[in-house]
């Protein structure tokens, strides 16, 4: 892991999803890159396709103004302009920003997103789908952080959903950095086609891989599978949750799997998804 990408908004939980970047990125001699990106004020008033007058203009363009410069302003403070480079979205691009996103993290091993929090009157204009479209658009390795709390980059404990899938596959893959300094490693699994999922060829693969913390094993039961992920997450103290991001994209429209839905609306712990 040698290149993250870090998205920035103009909310004070940016400044905890960069320092969460800038630990990951000094722990792995990684080079970060925090991308500023939102919406311009104009494209997310509600008359935004009625023609308005200068006044409404000028107002738009304060607001982009005020919000650019408090994220960068949260950047510096946290010492990111001596470890990190600051990019920021065109502002005429502020309509596409989810594909700009996703086209910059194409060179990067690692995307660090916040999750969506509609009630952040801070944040300035993101589209809803701004997490499932960089994650599937980018193929890349996605750490979501959650909208509160603190975080450990280097945690302890660490939860990995399984299942015999690519996207599961890869979600192990890109958990390895993770996985090789946790104490706890904790594989959940549910069943397929009414039988119980192996863990066998995981564990082991872990193990291959370096990993030498102690393995427990855990079937996920009959209840909801993304409610029994997250109670798993709170039962076993993990401080990062790795699993495959199901979903696509109909008729600009996102379909997602039923445990990523309910993973991205509910999320306690950090959650590293691939697609």
């Amino acid at each position: 892991m040698k290149s993250i990408l870090v998205h920035v908004d103009a909310s004070p939980r940016s400044a905890v999803r960069l320092e969460l970047a800038l630990a990951l990125a000094q722990a792995h001699s990684a080079e970060l890159t925090a991308f500023y990106g939102v919406m311009p004020a104009m494209l997310a008033m509600p008359w935004a396709a009625e023609p308005v007058n200068a006044s409404f203009g000028s107002l738009a363009d304060e607001t982009d103004r005020r919000q650019h410069e408090r994220a960068r302003a949260a950047f510096e403070r946290l010492g990111g302009a001596d470890k990190a480079r600051w990019v920021a979205a065109a502002e005429q691009d502020g309509g596409r920003l989810p594909w700009h996103l996703a086209r910059r993290a194409l060179t990067s091993d690692l995307l660090v997103l916040g999750q969506y929090d509609a009630d952040d009157r801070e944040a300035g204009a993101l589209p809803p789908d701004l997490v499932p479209a960089a994650i599937v658009d980018s193929g890349k390795p996605t750490l979501v952080v959650p909208s509160a709390g603190d975080f450990d980059a280097a945690p302890r404990s660490v939860l990995l959903a399984w299942k015999p899938t690519r996207e599961a596959a890869r979600a192990a893959a890109a958990t390895l950095p993770w996985l090789t300094r946790a104490r706890e490693i904790h594989i959940a699994a549910g069943e397929e086609a009414g039988e119980p999922v192996s863990f066998d060829d995981i564990a082991h693969w872990m193990q291959l891989h370096g990993v030498a913390g102690k393995i427990e094993r855990h079937g996920l039961g009959d209840i909801d599978p993304g409610e029994a992920l997250l109670s798993l997450a709170a039962d076993v103290d993990a401080g990062l949750l790795a699993m495959g991001c199901y979903g696509h994209s109909r008729a600009r429209e996102w379909v997602l799997g039923g445990v990523t839905r309910t993973i991205l609306r509910s999320m306690t712990v950090p959650t590293l998804m691939a697609h």
